[in-house]
C-alpha cells in the first residue's frame, strides 16, 4: 500500500514539473519576445492610423465636388436700435425704433423689388383708369392675419378710412384727403382720387391694420390703445412674441422679440426669430454690439473706432433715395435775399464734403436725383465759383469789414445753421463754415441731440438747415417745395426753405397729376429752372444706410433703397448659417 503511495506522489511531481518545464517554455519563453511584438503591433497601428487619415483627407477633398456650403434657416437675429419704441402700429410709426418693427409686423398693398420698383405685396395687382383718378386693386387669395384670421378689403378699408379721420390723428391724415375708398368685394378695393396724382400708388406702401382687432375702438382711442405696444397682430413676416425693459436713463433697452409667421404670403422667414433692441444711447448700443450681445447695429453714419478693428464685422452700406441738403430759410431777414443764397451756392465745394464722408456718394445738384423721371442736368446747380459768389456779393452792396465778414447796411452776413449732432452732420457743417468763411459770411454751427433736432425741425427755429430728406422712385416733391407746405397751418411744413415762387408751384401741380412719363418730366421743367435760379437750398450728396453686423447675412441686399425701414423687404429670405448641401 505504501509502495502505491509513493509511486502515485512520484507520478505527480513528474507531471508537476513538467508542466512547470512547459510553463517556463511556452510562457516565459515567449513573454521575452513580447517587446518584439508590441513594436510590430504598434507600427501596424501608426500605419492604419496613416491610411485612416489620408482616407479621411481624401473624402474630404472629394466632398467639394459633390457637396457644397449654402446658407440654411434657423439662428436667433438681433438689431440694435438708437431710440425708443413707442408703438408698432404703422400708422403712427415714425421714429426709426417704430417703422423697423411696424415693418417687420405689417404689410402694405404695395411694396418695392430688388431693383426699387413698385410691386405687389398683399395686393397681386393694381390698374389705374384712363383719366387716372380712379386706382383698382386686387388682394391676394388666402390672406390671413397673425391670429388666423381673414384678411380681406373689409381691412383695408378700415385702414386707410381710419387714417383720414382727425380724430384718430395719424401723422399720414393730410396724404389722403379728398380719396374715397371702398371694398367691391372681399378681394377688390377702389380708391377714387379727387384729381389725378401720378405718385398715388407709392402711398400704398403702408401697413394695414386689423378691422376685427380695432375696429371696435373710438378713433380718439386708437393713438394710445394696447394694441400698439402689447400683442399688435399684423400680417408680416415676422409676428409679435414679447417686449421687456431693462435698465434705467442712458442704460436703457427695450427689447422686442418676433417670431416667424409661416402662413406669410411670401413665405415663412428663414431666421428662427429677429428681435429688435432699442437703446436710449448710442455708446450702449455700441458696447453691447462689442459684447455680442446684439447681432447687427442700424442707423449710425460711421463705423465707431472700437468696431472698424474688429475683423469679423460685416459693412453693408446702402444708398438711400434721399438727398441731403442745406435749406436757406427764404423768410430770414439775410437769407430772403436771393443774391445772397446764389452767392453761397457758388462758394460752396460739395465735392470736397463728399471726398471726406468716408463712402461713396452721389452728388445731389438740384431737388431731383440723378436717374430720376423728369430730372435734367441742364438745371443742376453750379458750385465751386468763389470768385464769381465775391463778385456776386460785392454788386449786391456786401462789403468785407472786421474780421472779414461782409455787411450791409449795418447788417452782418452772419446766420446760424442747425443740424443734428452726428460726426457726419460735424464735419460736414463745419466744411460748409470754412467754405462761406472765404466768402465773408460768418456762419454759427449748431449741433443739436435727435429730440431737440426734431423740435427745431417742426418750429422751423433755425437760419439754415442741413438735414437728409427721404425723395424716393417718383419725382413728386410738392411736399417740400410748394408754398403751402411752408404755411404754419400745414400737417407737416415739410417746405424747410419757406420757399414761395408762383413758377414752382405750377410747374409742381402740373407735374404731380400727368400719367404720361414723357408730358410729366416737361411738366417739372419750369419747377427746376425757378428752383436753381431761387437756390432755395445747396444740394450736397446722396446719404446711405450704414448696417453692420458680426455675420454675413445672406440674401441681405444692397441696391438702393427709400428710407430705412425698406431694408426689410425681403427679410423673410434673410438667412445666418451655412450648412453642406448636395451640390446640384
Amino acid at each position: 500500500m505504501r509502495r502505491v503511495r509513493r509511486g502515485a506522489f512520484r507520478g505527480i511531481e513528474t507531471l508537476a514539473q513538467g508542466a512547470g518545464e512547459q510553463f517556463d517554455k511556452n510562457f516565459l519563453g515567449r513573454l521575452n519576445r513580447l517587446g518584439r511584438v508590441w513594436r510590430l503591433v504598434t507600427v501596424w497601428i501608426v500605419v492604419a492610423g496613416l491610411l485612416g487619415a489620408g482616407l479621411g483627407i481624401e473624402l474630404s477633398s472629394l466632398k467639394s465636388y459633390y457637396q457644397v456650403l449654402r446658407p440654411a434657416p434657423g439662428g436667433m437675429y438681433s438689431e440694435g436700435i438708437e431710440g425708443s419704441f413707442t408703438t408698432a402700429n404703422p400708422i403712427y410709426a415714425v421714429n426709426s425704433v417704430d417703422t423697423s418693427v411696424s415693418r417687420l409686423l405689417f404689410s402694405g398693398l404695395l411694396t418695392y423689388d430688388s431693383q426699387n420698383h413698385l410691386v405687389g405685396n398683399l395686393a397681386d395687382q393694381w390698374s389705374v383708369n384712363d383719366s387716372g383718378t380712379v386706382y383698382t386693386v386686387h388682394l391676394r387669395p388666402h390672406l390671413t392675419w397673425h391670429d388666423g384670421q381673414s384678411l380681406t378689403a373689409a381691412d383695408v378699408v378700415f385702414t386707410y378710412k381710419t387714417i383720414q379721420n382727425p380724430d384718430a390723428q395719424s401723422p399720414l391724415f393730410t396724404s389722403w384727403q379728398g380719396v374715397k375708398i371702398a371694398a367691391l368685394n372681399d378681394n377688390t378695393i377702389s380708391f377714387t382720387l379727387p384729381n389725378p396724382l401720378s405718385s398715388f400708388p407709392y402711398g400704398l406702401t403702408t401697413g394695414i391694420i386689423p378691422q376685427h382687432v380695432l375696429g371696435s375702438l373710438a378713433p380718439a382711442d386708437l393713438r394710445s390703445a394696447g394694441f400698439n405696444t402689447a400683442g399688435p397682430i399684423g400680417s408680416g413676416p415676422f409676428a409679435w412674441s414679447s417686449i421687456g425693459v431693462s435698465g434705467t436713463g442712458k442704460g436703457a433697452e427695450e427689447q422686442i422679440v418676433l417670431v416667424p409667421f409661416h402662413q406669410y404670403w411670401a413665405g415663412a422667414p428663414k431666421l428662427g426669430s429677429f428681435s429688435i433692441h432699442a437703446y436710449a444711447d448710442r455708446n450702449t448700443m455700441i458696447s453691447a454690439y462689442r459684447s455680442r450681445a446684439i447681432t447687427a447695429i442700424a442707423g449710425l453714419d460711421s463705423v465707431p473706432r472700437t468696431i472698424a478693428t474688429d475683423k469679423a464685422s460685416h459693412q453693408y452700406s446702402v444708398p438711400l433715395t434721399a438727398g441731403t441738403y442745406a435749406f436757406f430759410r427764404t423768410t430770414n431777414p439775410i437769407l430772403k435775399d436771393a443774391k445772397v443764397r446764389q452767392a453761397l451756392v457758388l462758394a460752396s465745394d460739395p465735392s470736397a464734403i463728399i471726398k471726406h464722408l468716408g463712402y461713396p456718394a452721389i452728388p445731389v445738384v438740384e431737388p431731383l436725383l440723378a436717374g430720376q423721371l423728369a430730372y435734367a442736368p441742364g438745371y443742376g446747380q453750379t458750385t465751386s465759383q468763389l470768385v464769381k459768389a465775391k463778385q456776386l456779393l460785392d454788386a449786391d452792396g456786401w462789403t468785407v469789414g472786421t474780421g472779414g465778414v461782409r455787411a450791409k447796411q449795418g447788417q452782418t452776413l452772419s446766420f446760424t445753421l442747425v443740424a443734428t449732432d452726428t460726426s457726419e452732420y460735424s464735419m460736414v457743417a463745419d466744411r460748409l463754415k470754412s467754405q462761406w468763411k472765404a466768402l465773408g459770411v460768418n456762419t454759427v454751427v449748431q449741433l443739436l441731440p435727435v429730440d431737440s433736432f426734431q423740435s427745431a425741425l417742426s418750429l422751423h427755429s433755425y437760419d439754415a438747415l442741413l438735414y437728409g430728406i427721404s425723395i424716393g422712385v417718383d419725382p413728386d416733391v410738392f411736399a417740400y417745395w410748394d408754398s403751402s407746405q411752408a404755411d404754419v397751418r400745414s400737417a407737416s411744413r415739410l417746405n424747410f426753405s419757406e420757399y414761395s415762387s408762383t413758377a414752382a408751384d405750377a410747374s409742381l401741380e402740373a407735374g404731380r397729376t400727368r400719367l404720361d412719363s414723357a408730358l410729366r418730366a416737361v411738366k417739372y421743367r419750369p419747377f427746376l429752372q425757378a428752383w436753381q435760379a431761387d437756390a432755395p437750398a445747396l444740394g450736397l450728396y446722396q446719404p446711405r444706410l450704414l448696417y453692420i453686423s458680426h455675420v454675413q447675412i445672406y440674401g441681405f441686399e444692397t441696391a438702393a433703397v427709400n428710407t430705412d425701414a425698406d431694408i426689410y423687404n425681403n427679410v423673410q429670405n434673410w438667412m445666418i448659417h451655412v450648412a453642406w448641401q448636395t451640390r446640384q
